[in-house]
């Protein structure tokens, strides 16, 4: 038996927040590659010949497996059976083996390959995946297009795996303590690299004056490599938290399907569900796009050529600036000094200003948009402290899809009136694009701790999985809608490329994305009326989502074994 004075490796904050570290910089790595070709969308179009639809459609084959094959599922059960250091191994190796197929794909050397021929004369048309509407390719679909989709489909299976692996990993370390704030702060981190995609990816693509697609996703397959060097390390430390606990891994404790009755009939349980497609399908897919739409809607004056703007030391230098601003605003919440907070969060306001006017200067859609993250980084910690000690979570899910909706529409709306002021047109970009930002940490900090509230620990590891999976089919679905309705709704430039009178260049920036923006935004209504909901039948059934996370007994407890001890 083990001695209930033990202490174990979680109780030691050090260790605790190691752990979160491996688990939040290989989420960060694999945060990268997903939308490592988001911001050279218009350079996949100019050399590769890929249009919005064929773009959309490889990018929502991320999700495909997940949803129609129903991996994300077997991957709940794999995690509630094998435990979560041989599922956070297995989703590293699959996602570097996706990574390399989509790197492949994009290479010289599978343009003409007997690859590249299989791949155009064949998957065109897909019985009963094609008479749905649901098919992952299509005919005329460029072959790079579709091979590109396979490794993105597999890499998605890895990557969603690690997404709920790490939740669990998160659960199993710090259930009873900032539960709330370590889930923000490795969403936060871990979003970090969705800006340092933004800012590295166009400079690989250009690197040299030569443009190479396939170089920003050779970077991303050296950050996978590194990610499942993290998972290892992970799987030591994970492993000795077991041997001091005495206890075996959590395939000892084996998944019933009959386990997912339990889940599927709680009501705060699908509203949780469907609150998480709604807002992440209006967020993970506009992210793929908006790179692109800034292009569309802002005035832009490239730098000259050999200036330093134009530099690839600037892109290095905006980045420093860049993790000065996430570290020390993440700081300055953990500081226990006034003065050493207040210190930190103004070098990290005066970073973000001199980040801001470097993106500007540049007039880089890529870099302005990378500021995304950025204040996220800094509020995370706080909601997810607050949820901890005060909760209020389904009303901080109220409050992030009011901020959403008035995003998309101030994009869809407000950005074009800027067309011609560069200035104007910058400043409510970046605003907007801050904010945004703000919205997102609502959820990590609020929604995902709420899960273990409203199911039985063994199988939150199934629950977790469900959700993903409900939330891959918005994932999948979004990309691929915003790619058709872009085409349909600019059919001029569809045409005028088709006619010749348009190069793919002028095409790739030309679009007006009034409608998808529009889509977006309503589905930041929808959620905002299920949240509402949400709100009531808490009050009504008490499932403890606005009660925090950490409970007023467990702290006097603790008191009272702090005066003993002192006694």
């Amino acid at each position: 038996m083990s001695n209930s004075s033990q202490v174990n490796l979680n109780d030691k904050a050090w260790a605790r927040w190691t752990a979160l570290g491996l688990l939040a910089l290989a989420m960060f790595c694999s945060y990268i590659f997903m939308d490592i070709l988001s911001p050279i969308k218009d350079l996949l179009q100019s050399t590769r010949g890929w249009d919005s639809t064929a773009f959309g459609t490889m990018q929502g084959s991320e999700t495909f497996l997940n949803v129609f094959i129903f991996f994300l599922i077997f991957a709940g059960i794999i995690l509630d059976k094998m435990g979560v250091r041989f599922t956070a191994l297995l989703s590293g190796a699959v996602m570097l083996v996706g990574a390399t197929i989509n790197w492949y794909a994009l290479t010289d050397g599978f343009l003409g390959s007997s690859l590249d021929v299989w791949f155009t004369n064949h998957l065109n048309h897909i019985p009963g995946f094609e008479q749905l509407g649901i098919s992952p390719f299509y005919e005329g679909m460029p072959a790079s297009a579709k091979f590109s989709a396979v490794g993105f489909m597999i890499f998605g299976c890895g990557v969603e795996m690690a997404g709920i692996t790490v939740s669990r990993g998160i659960v199993k370390w710090f259930k009873g303590r900032e539960m709330a704030l370590a889930m923000g702060s490795e969403m936060a981190l871990a979003r970090l690299g969705v800006a340092t995609c933004m800012i590295f990816s166009p400079m690989f693509a250009n690197l040299g004056g030569e443009v190479s697609v396939s170089r920003s996703v050779a970077f991303g397959v050296v950050l996978l490599m590194i990610a499942l060097i993290m998972f290892v390390v992970y799987f030591f430390m994970d492993k000795k938290l077991d041997e001091q606990t005495h206890q075996a891994e959590e395939k000892d404790d084996p998944f019933r399907l009959r386990d997912l009755g339990q889940i599927l009939t709680s009501s705060g349980f699908w509203l949780v569900a469907l609150l998480c497609v709604l807002y992440y399908s209006a967020i993970f897919p506009f992210q793929k796009y908006a790179v692109n739409m800034l292009q569309c809607n802002l005035t832009l004056e490239l730098p000259a050529e050999g200036s330093f703007w134009a530099s690839d030391a600037v892109t290095v230098i905006q980045y420093v600036i860049m993790i000065v601003v996430a570290a020390a605003a993440f700081a300055s919440n953990f500081s226990k000094k006034p003065t050493v907070r207040y210190t930190t969060l103004a070098v990290a306001i005066i970073a973000l200003v001199s980040y801001c006017v470097m993106g500007y200067m540049r007039q880089s859609a890529a870099a302005i948009f990378a500021v995304f993250p950025l204040l996220a980084v800094g509020i995370t910690p706080i909601l997810g402290k607050y949820v901890d000690y005060k909760g209020k979570a389904a009303t901080m899910l109220v409050l992030g899809s009011v901020l959403l909706i008035a995003c998309h529409l101030t994009f869809a709306f407000i950005l074009p009136m800027f067309k011609g002021s560069t200035l104007g047109g910058v400043c409510i970009a970046y605003l907007t694009i801050l904010v945004l930002g703000a919205s997102f940490s609502l959820v990590p900090a609020s929604l995902w701790p709420s899960v273990p509230k409203l199911v039985d620990a063994k199988i939150i590891g199934s629950a977790y999985a469900l959700i993903f999976w409900i939330q891959n089919i918005g994932l999948w679905l979004f990309p691929l809608l915003i790619g058709k309705v872009l085409d349909k709704t600019n059919p001029d430039i569809v045409l005028a490329q088709a006619a010749g009178t348009l190069s793919p260049e002028e095409a790739a920036i030309s679009y007006d994305y009034t409608w998808p923006l529009v889509m977006l935004a309503c589905l930041g209504v929808a959620a905002l009326l299920l949240g509402l909901v949400l709100k009531a039948i808490d009050r009504k059934k008490h499932l403890g989502l606005e009660l925090p996370n950490i409970q007023e007994p467990q702290t006097e407890i603790d008191e009272t074994e702090v005066e003993a001890a002192e006694g």
